[in-house]
């Protein structure tokens, strides 16, 4: 999801602190060397978990649920920003910030709608490819490279998605094979059978989050904690409007999805916080290669809860994108070792231009 690729940012935000800050941090890397692994692993376990919930939770509209998917965005970032001393709407940047709370906003809202609409892990598959697509626009907007490296997980990713969404036009599932009227007919009903929106809403929350990704950078002088406080006040209103434009703004009837919507909110600013942590005891890049434990507990809640099976597709085209996915994830890791590195040096086909 789009709030997820505040890697780069946090990189950036998070690790100002002072000299006794950073010896704390030391201090606990020592003592457990893995522990940004580990807290970004939770982290996707509570992103996931709130995947089940809007899933799950059919009676509610799912842009009502990313508005308290939101609260979990904002709250834990307002405390930060005050404690950091930080200008809330800086002079020079609004437009910007403005723009980048817009496109998460609807990436995110947009995501929901496709875990509603399709199979949970074939979403959140698709979702997740974001980072991936981030070298096209990255290229189109602010002139960075885009080598061969980037092309070949960009196509190996775009396979992968035409592999879970299964397009009827590509994927015909034997039709043809019934030969006359009764091929055409079978035909008809695939096609009618299949909800294109699902899959629509998930490639374009995948587009504007890489958008997002591509306007963090144009803000990565701002701490971190600002993007995310302008980003949860926005959306909020944002979702709000939304809501109350669908007549979708009511509190849940029914007691158990009353605690569900707060589990929602609970889930979504654990796995901030956790993200948070994670990205001050480990580098961007291995941060990004343990979220990709999204995707596996993707396929295990949706055969625990939905009793939905993957079929070879889904997992063949999981399989390309998650690759993709943890090659850029371990390319920026090794970009950021050291030159003369023994490792960056075995490293050296990530580096293809």
């Amino acid at each position: 999801m789009p709030e997820h690729l505040e890697l780069q940012q946090l990189v950036g935000g998070v690790l100002q602190g002072g000299v006794g800050h950073r010896s704390w941090i030391g201090w606990l890397q020592c003592s457990c060397p893995y522990l940004g692994i580990i807290l970004a692993t939770v982290s996707s376990l509570f992103f996931s978990l709130c995947s089940v919930i809007v899933k799950g939770l059919v009676e509610v509209n799912p842009i009502e649920l990313a508005t308290f998917r939101f609260i979990g965005v904002l709250l834990p970032s307002i405390p930060i920003a005050i404690y950091k001393e930080e200008s809330f709407f800086p002079r020079g940047k609004r437009i910007i910030l403005v723009l980048r709370c817009f496109v998460g906003t609807t990436g995110l809202m947009l995501s929901f709608y496709a875990f509603r609409h399709m199979p949970l892990a074939d979403a959140s598959v698709i979702i997740f490819s974001t980072p991936v697509f981030v070298a096209i626009f990255a290229r189109l907007f602010l002139r960075e490279s885009c080598g061969i490296f980037n092309v070949i997980t960009i196509v190996l990713t775009l396979i992968g998605v035409v592999l879970i969404t299964r397009p009827p036009f590509l994927f015909e599932e034997g039709s043809s094979s019934s030969g006359g009227s009764s091929g055409l007919a079978e035909e008809q009903t695939i096609e009618s059978n299949y909800d294109v929106w699902g899959p629509v809403a998930a490639l374009s929350s995948t587009l504007f989050g890489a958008n997002a990704y591509v306007l963090l950078r144009a803000l990565k002088g701002l701490h971190f904690s600002v993007i995310m406080t302008n980003f949860g006040a926005f959306a909020l209103v944002y979702t709000l409007i939304v809501c109350y434009y669908l007549g979708a703004l009511c509190w849940p009837l029914c007691g158990s999805d009353r605690m569900l919507v707060i589990a929602l909110a609970l889930f979504s600013f654990g796995g901030q916080i956790l993200l948070t942590l994670a990205l001050q005891y480990e580098q961007a890049g291995p941060v990004a290669i343990a979220r990709s434990a999204d995707i596996v507990f993707a396929f295990i809640w949706q055969i625990m809860f939905f009793k939905e099976t993957p079929n070879v597709y889904s997992v063949l085209g999981a399989l390309l994108v998650v690759s993709s996915v943890v090659l850029s994830g371990m390319r920026k890791w090794a970009l950021a070792l050291p030159r003369d590195s023994d490792l960056r040096k075995r490293l050296k086909f990530l580096f293809l231009e």
